[in-house]
């Protein structure tokens, strides 16, 4: 079905990786005879070389293997260069395999440091130590021959002239993760080096049916446009862009078999948005459990539903709007704008459903899901999939999308999608006459399971990017049901998501903007990163605010221990713990400034 790019442009697979003490060489070895690329470690600067310098009989060069180049990214005093240097294959997308980021690291061209100023040196050890955050970024995945950023669909529709193009040149911008990365190789030509990397998740799994093998497929993208952490990356920004905006794409590829012949080869598609409560709102952290919603320029609410909604149904067409937050509340709250801006949009090609997710399904009971799926059976069915005969023909097209929102766009959100994805499988076996009219997947014990694990290693993945821990609720979407080791799983994950919330996600977001070029830097006006604080605000800190608590108490205890031989020492321990909870008080009263948060101001967003 999917044409490979013109070969003149393939990508190179495997690479070695000179560091010459003035440059570094990429060199491929895939047999691909193409030319090495030569990055000088004074600036940066990058140029296209027919071989590897003579190597110095004095000073021997480093060699490593790498998979690919993601780009290259400039700082205040150098560029570093990001490569591939592990990874892992899991799978194949029509044919093509499909790569796991396993390990990737910055190499430094940045010689001129040597000369800068003192502060310059200090700016550039903090962004050094933001890159080796964002070294470990989970969820990279990517192809060289064939564009995992555009939809199944999408690549069906590209025009004989676009398929022989780059696979860069092909990609849908809002889904590829290197696209500021990118920028400086594009300026220099660079197309056999150009590999396209997506943020998101790609399972796969094959299962019998009587005499068919189907192969089933789940890819998640997630848009770059407004990424980040939980708490840290909410709602939208001005232009419309949601967090947590990710694209899952359900593919089945369903072969017959007469003895050992294929006897023909069936591809059915279908796509499911989830992305954040599309209004101006945070939810900054105080160190409180559940930080309170805060919506800023309510004013804006329509004019920012209204560019959400126009980007979907441009991309998507049709889209059925499905909140699934609490009616009551913060969430409330914000239901209930969100509710009054969708207003202004809802028509014959957007439509808006509340869903009160906790209220109807409590934490156990959400085989009552069925209740919203009665509801949105119509328009399920009404807007189709993307379906292909054995000849490669388009045969039906989706015409339109579910979006899908909670708070997190995580948890309710994961077993929604998987109880819509369970159903469409199901409409489209029986479309393909695999199925009997009221067969389901919970009939084939070996097909359920491997889909429960399916979409439950899917949510994991999006929560792991998103929350920095799996997903709660997974075990019913795990296991079809509610257990109780569940259940203290979802405690401890909870607890997790807390500590990375207050006191390593602002570091983490500050990474996730260098890399995303959210953070442009320029020399020399920006020598401190734009929103650092004075006063009191550089000095909190959480673990000195414990440790003075810590101590306070401990000091009072041991007062009272005493206070047997000696009266006065009562008074010492009241002294003791009053200390002792007058700090606590304040931390508490100025919870914001003693939490993790991102220092770094957004040039663009």
């Amino acid at each position: 079905m999917m044409e490979k790019a013109d070969p003149s442009q393939k990508l190179y697979t495997r690479m070695r990786l000179w560091e010459f003490p003035d440059q570094y060489v990429v060199e491929p070895t895939d047999g691909s005879c193409g030319s090495c690329l030569e990055i000088s470690r004074m600036d940066g600067s990058m140029k296209l070389i027919d071989e590897v310098p003579e190597c110095s009989s004095v000073r021997v060069p480093k060699i490593q293997t790498v998979f690919g180049v993601i780009g290259m990214l400039k700082l205040l005093a150098g560029s570093y260069l990001l490569v591939i240097t592990e990874r892992e294959c899991v799978g194949s997308y029509f044919g093509h395999p499909i790569f796991k980021v396993s390990s990737m690291k910055f190499f430094p061209c940045d010689h001129s440091l040597k000369n800068s100023p003192a502060e310059q040196k200090n700016m550039e050890a903090q962004f050094l130590a933001l890159l080796n955050v964002a070294e470990r970024t989970p969820g990279l995945y990517f192809s060289y021959d064939v564009n995992l950023t555009l939809s199944a669909q999408r690549l069906h529709d590209l025009g004989d002239e676009s398929k022989l193009l780059p696979l860069w040149r092909q990609a849908d911008p809002r889904f590829l993760w290197n696209n500021y990365m990118m920028e400086v190789m594009i300026d220099n030509k660079l197309d056999p080096f150009l590999l396209p990397v997506v943020q998101g998740s790609f399972h796969n799994f094959q299962s019998a049916i009587g005499k068919d093998i189907i192969d089933i497929t789940l890819i998640a993208r997630r848009c770059n446009r407004r990424t980040g952490t939980r708490m840290w990356r909410r709602g939208a920004d001005s232009d419309g862009f949601v967090a947590n905006f990710v694209e899952s794409e359900q593919i089945i590829q369903l072969k017959g078999y007469t003895a050992s012949f294929v006897q023909d080869l069936r591809d059915a598609m279908y796509i499911l948005v989830r992305g954040s409560i599309p209004l101006l709102w945070n939810q900054i952290v105080d160190l409180t459990y559940k930080p309170k919603f805060e919506i800023v320029r309510i004013i804006e609410a329509p004019r920012v539903v209204e560019r959400h909604y126009l980007d979907l149904r441009k991309k998507y067409g049709n889209v059925l709007s499905i909140d699934l937050v609490n009616k009551h509340g913060g969430e409330g709250h914000l239901s209930e704008k969100f509710a009054n801006a969708m207003q202004h949009v809802v028509g014959e090609d957007a439509k808006y459903l509340h869903f009160d997710f906790h209220h109807i399904c409590g934490h156990v009971h959400f085989e009552r899901l069925s209740i919203l799926y009665d509801q949105i059976e119509d328009f399920f069915i009404k807007n189709r999939y993307f379906l292909l005969n054995e000849k490669g023909e388009k045969v039906e097209l989706q015409l339109g999308v579910v979006r899908t929102n909670c708070i997190d766009c995580l948890d309710r959100t994961n077993v929604t999608q998987s109880m819509l994805g369970r159903k469409m499988l199901e409409f489209q076996l029986r479309r393909l006459g695999i199925f009997d009219a009221e067969e389901t997947i919970s009939s084939h014990p070996n097909l359920d399971e491997s889909f429960k694990i399916l979409w439950a290693n899917h949510g994991d993945d999006i929560s792991i990017q998103y929350s920095g821990t799996p997903a709660l609720k997974g075990d019913f979407v795990r296991y079809g049901h509610r257990t109780a080791q569940g259940i203290l799983t979802d405690g401890w994950n909870a607890l997790t998501r807390y500590y990375l919330n207050n006191f390593v996600d602002g570091t983490k977001q500050d990474a996730i903007d260098l890399l995303q070029g959210h953070y442009i830097l320029s020399v020399p006006r920006d020598m401190k990163p734009s929103s650092q604080k004075g006063g009191i605000e550089t000095k909190a800190s959480f673990p000195i605010a414990l440790a003075l608590i810590m101590t306070g108490l401990f000091f009072s205890l041991l007062s009272l221990r005493k206070v047997r031989f000696d009266l006065r020492n009562l008074l010492y321990a009241m002294v003791w713990a009053s200390i002792s909870l007058g700090i606590a008080a304040f931390v508490r009263a100025n919870g914001r400034m003693f939490c993790n948060r991102p220092s770094l101001h957004q040039s663009k967003c």
